[in-house]
């Protein structure tokens, strides 16, 4: 199927309208549950900030117009009775706006200008552009009227004032503008693209992205081309402390790269945008500490260390390299190797307590399962989803090591792999379920949270007899919509609860892959299903209400669309995908 050239139409109030590479937005969403009445500029630069307003006017009177907003994934639109206003990128950090029978009032969205925040407004005398000055990102904003006439309000003004333009054209006439984001100063804007050609080539830059990373999809997966805009969307160019192309996890709040969501976006891409997806798996590494400890989350200006994420990475690596259509070159093996090696490393020594064989979390945040009910006992915690990642970890370096001819160091990886499994079976299975252990109590206990589940991961490694345990389990979490966090009966099932019951799309991806790998194909194909279903009918939140399907939190995030491409590719090739022949003997 080829995409309509136009994309995806989507809600503006789920999904901002933004482009590949840019760190700023389109949309009605200024903070979490926080939302305008109009559209805003907004930023990403030094944290998430609103920084203009986009007001459409009625031209007889000047009032607020009524309008309707749309949007495709190359062209924003407000469409009202007396005409519409329509804009598109022209490249990563410049927009261009055109206006018919509508006028546009662009302010800036923070009323009040102080010595440290908010934002100054003046007309240019070099070019006479306007031009927004912000101390939120501490980037400029500048205006220019390409076409129609300007009214403008609060220039040079101090304290609290209505600061901007309105921009309008006369009856039966057309106004234009351009929007940049720049540092500090740049060359008067020119270009000689008309406003349609600008759209055109944004539908075509999305059009391509969406026929490489999906190739694929049909009208059996019709959720593929919106997926593939959450991520081409949300890609920033790298600035300050991002040191490459980065998918954030969402241009809402959530505007941050975790280490551990990036593995699924990396695995989505794969196939498609290969470089891009290497940057996805690397971009954490580049921010490793001393004792190769990975940061919990990297963003334009901050690098937080304060917690980690679980080693899901050798398992990333594994379906990664399988994925890419090119080997990794030697060069790139002996890079990942080590940077793999020392995380692993970081486990086996600065979170193993002395005589351990099992390392430990020191918070639910390490898991990546904040709040889940395994670590309502105790926060310092043995648990089993934490040996069973590490154990795939350490089996993916082994395997390197042999490919990097590194005999002595494949023995050692897949010895302490075996010790860690054999430690993991051996102390936290019961005969019937995995425990957890608190690290200073010794204490043991057992919960309703899927987080226990999660060693279904080590797929085939698993002995045949605790997988089919474990999937029996599992089943158990499995609504209409998908695996619920905490069992819907637990006394701590709460609808929204982040870890305590909704779905998420790791969990679901972690799982999906455990059990197919363990031979439980019929579970693995219902999981798969009632997931993408839900994504095909409710979207690509952070998480998803289980009972009801309802999309939870951040609207637009980039591991769930990850996470649909994945299941959906692997869905449509294994039912499109000729059996192999039968071997007749000879």
């Amino acid at each position: 199927m080829t995409a309509a050239r136009s994309g995806p139409a989507f809600s503006l109030h789920d999904i901002p309208f933004s482009t590949h590479g840019s760190w700023f937005g389109i949309s009605p969403v200024l903070a979490e549950k926080t939302r305008a009445e109009d559209l805003h500029l907004v930023s990403h630069q030094n944290g998430m900030h609103a920084i203009l307003r986009f007001t459409p006017l009625e031209a007889t009177t000047g009032e607020r117009a009524g309008t309707r907003t749309e949007a495709t994934a190359g062209l924003l639109s407000w469409t009202g009775e007396q005409g519409h206003i329509a804009l598109a990128y022209a490249s990563p950090d410049t927009v261009r706006l055109r206006g018919e029978g509508l006028g546009l009032r662009i302010t800036a969205a923070a009323d009040t200008l102080t010595p440290f925040t908010g934002t100054y407004f003046y007309r240019d005398p070099v070019d006479g552009a306007y031009v927004f000055t912000s101390y939120e990102t501490g980037r400029r904003y500048r205006v220019t009227v390409l076409s129609g006439s300007v009214e403008v309000s609060g220039g040079q003004a101090l304290g609290t004032s209505a600061r901007g333009v309105t921009v309008t054209a006369d009856p039966g006439g057309v106004w234009e503008a351009a929007i940049e984001e720049l540092d500090s100063a740049r060359l008067p804007y020119a270009s000689s693209e008309t406003f349609d050609v600008v759209v055109a080539a944004a539908e075509q830059a999305f059009a391509t992205f969406v026929d490489a990373v999906a190739p694929w999809r049909s009208s059996a997966t019709p959720a593929a081309e919106l997926a593939a805009y959450v991520l081409w969307s949300a890609t920033v160019r790298p600035a300050g402390l991002v040191t490459r192309p980065a998918v954030l996890m969402s241009k809402h709040w959530m505007d941050k790269v975790w280490s551990w969501d990036h593995c699924f976006n990396a695995l989505a891409l794969a196939p498609g945008a290969p470089a891009l997806a290497w940057d996805q798996f690397r971009l954490p590494f580049d921010h490793q500490d001393e004792t190769g400890a990975l940061p919990d989350s990297v963003t334009h200006s901050e690098v937080l260390y304060n917690f980690v994420k679980p080693p899901i990475h050798g398992w990333t690596l594994s379906h990664l390299r399988r994925r890419l259509p090119e080997p990794l070159s030697r060069t790139e093996l002996t890079e990942v190797y080590g940077r793999l090696a020392r995380w692993s490393d970081f486990w086996l020594t600065a979170r193993r307590a002395p005589g351990a064989a099992l390392p430990h979390y020191q918070h639910g945040n390490d898991s990546g399962w904040d709040n889940a009910t395994t670590f309502d006992p105790a926060r310092v915690v043995v648990t089993a989803d934490l040996a069973a990642f590490l154990t795939l970890q350490l089996r993916e370096l082994a395997r390197l090591a042999t490919e990097l001819d590194l005999p002595d160091e494949a023995r050692h990886w897949t010895r302490t792999a075996e010790v860690t499994q054999a430690a993991m079976l051996d102390e936290l299975w019961t005969g019937e379920r995995f425990v957890a252990r608190g690290v200073d109590s010794g204490a043991t206990w057992s919960t309703s949270s899927l987080l226990d589940l999660m060693p279904m991961a080590l797929g085939e490694h698993l002995p045949e007899h605790i997988g089919k345990t474990l999937a029996a389990r599992i089943e158990a979490h499995l609504t209409p919509y998908g695996l619920a966090t905490e069992l819907p009966t637990s006394p701590h099932y709460l609808s929204d609860g982040y870890w305590r019951g909704p779905i998420w799309a790791p969990a679901t991806v972690l799982i999906e892959d455990g059990l197919r790998r363990a031979g439980h194909h019929r579970l693995a194909d219902e999981i798969s299903a009632r997931f993408r279903a839900l994504c095909e009918t409710h979207g690509f939140a952070e998480n998803f209400d289980a009972l009801t399907g309802t999309g939870l939190r951040d609207r637009a995030y980039t591991w769930t669309a990850a996470a649909y491409l994945l299941l959906a590719e692997a869905h449509t090739l294994r039912h499109t995908t000729p059996a192999p022949a039968a071997h007749t003997g000879g």
